[in-house]
């Protein structure tokens, strides 16, 4: 697992600056609640989560509810001491681990919980990710009457040699009925894949696509696999039993998916996310994108409000203590300076197609945009109108770009 940040020990009782409430009221608010359990953990993921035989009484599942009930509590007496509370809440997102490893009530019985603490709007998108092997037509049809929009389905590949080389359990051949199931329940489909992993041909790459494709989806993040070092794979990895990701494999696959993509109606607006239409992108993830507020649930969660970002205990069993002691459950936070801030905000816009307003770079940065766009990285025509609009080059060298503005960040 990653290591936690560095940063300053916050109070116990989570209180924050005075700096965090200032201009709140134009802000957003969402809000992510983690679930930390799965029933393998896969051998690629570096993810905070913990298999049911790794807890006991206290950080189970059993408990996980009246935990969260706790910081629930904690998290709205803050925002209103920092004058950020009494905000309506856009977007909330469950994600792990696998959410849905709880049962069906829980999850429906945290968002009353939260809906008895925070003023949810009423378009409000409400999202859990899911594995294909967890759901049925009766818990999804429990998450839609408790007010859920989206399932995200951790399809990742629909190869099973892929598949067990990622110690993926759920069986490929499953997701065409899991994917009607949610559709006809009502709920948005978002399904997350993953490309790059050792052992995966391009046809390989095609064949999950198309799967994918063939289902009534709304939306798709598609992700190259990143080897962590900490994780099972990153040990194969540096013992040689599995290659690394071929870097201009993973180039040919993304520009496989944006076509594949792009053909059956589903465009582009992150550089690894493709949705139907505006109204079906992740609004939970935009607000992440564009630097909005929000408060992270659960352990090792993260959250940003104001420009003061914090994080909790990683293990269940230190976080579940610290509650039960009525502390924080935060460990370590950052107050963020104005340059910081910047830097994040085109990290993150560069991103997003035509996020990034050109007239809010830094002064001597149009000369980079000249450059970008002689380099075929940048729509001439989009920079010609104040747009920074990736071409499909220009999102494989994303980083290189925002490096580059960066260094106009005073």
């Amino acid at each position: 697992m990653p290591t936690q940040p560095t940063g300053e020990t916050p109070p116990l009782d989570g209180s924050l600056p005075a700096s965090a409430g200032t201009g709140a009221d134009a802000r957003g608010l969402s809000l992510y609640v983690h679930v930390p359990y799965c029933r393998v953990r896969c051998g690629y993921c570096d993810f905070n989560t913990y298999t049911a035989e790794d807890l006991g009484p206290g950080a189970s599942r059993d408990d996980y509810r009246s935990n969260l009930a706790r910081e629930l509590d904690l998290s709205t007496h803050v925002l209103a001491e920092a004058g950020a509370g009494d905000r309506e809440v856009t977007t909330v997102f469950f994600g792990g681990g696998t959410p849905t490893m709880l049962a069906a009530e829980v999850l429906a019985g945290v968002m009353d919980d939260i809906r008895d603490r925070y003023r949810l709007a009423p378009d409000v998108e409400v999202t859990t990710e899911a594995n294909p092997d967890t759901l049925d037509p009766a818990y999804i049809a429990t998450l839609a009457a408790a007010g859920f929009t989206r399932i995200s389905l951790g399809m990742q590949s629909a190869v099973p040699h892929v598949l067990a080389t990622l110690d993926r359990t759920h069986d490929p051949e499953k997701i065409p009925d899991v994917a009607k199931w949610i559709k006809e329940a009502g709920l948005e489909l978002s399904l997350d894949l993953i490309y790059g992993t050792p052992g995966e041909s391009i046809d390989d790459w095609r064949r999950s696509l198309d799967v994918a494709l063939i289902n009534d989806v709304d939306h798709i993040s598609a992700y190259s696999l990143i080897i962590e070092p900490g994780t099972k794979m990153g040990a194969m990895v540096r013992r040689g039993e599995l290659p690394m990701p071929d870097e201009d494999d993973l180039a040919d696959k993304y520009e496989i998916a944006d076509s594949a993509m792009t053909a059956a109606g589903l465009h582009w607006y992150e550089v690894s996310n493709w949705s139907t239409s505006a109204e079906t992108r992740c609004d939970h993830n935009m607000a992440y994108w564009r630097n909005a507020d929000w408060w992270g649930f659960g352990p090792g969660a993260h959250s940003h409000i104001g420009g003061v970002r914090f994080w909790n205990a990683k293990h269940p069993r230190a976080w579940s203590d610290r509650l039960l002691a009525g502390d924080s459950p935060a460990i370590g936070r950052e107050v963020l300076g104005e340059s910081t801030q910047e830097i994040e905000r085109i990290m993150l816009a560069a991103r997003i197609d035509s996020e990034l307003r050109l007239d809010s770079l830094g002064q001597g940065s149009d000369r980079a945009i000249r450059g970008f766009v002689k380099q075929g990285l940048l729509d001439a025509a989009a920079v010609d109108e104040g747009r920074f609009e990736p071409t499909l080059q220009g999102r494989l060298m994303a980083d290189y770009m925002v490096r580059i503005l960066t260094d106009y960040v005073d």
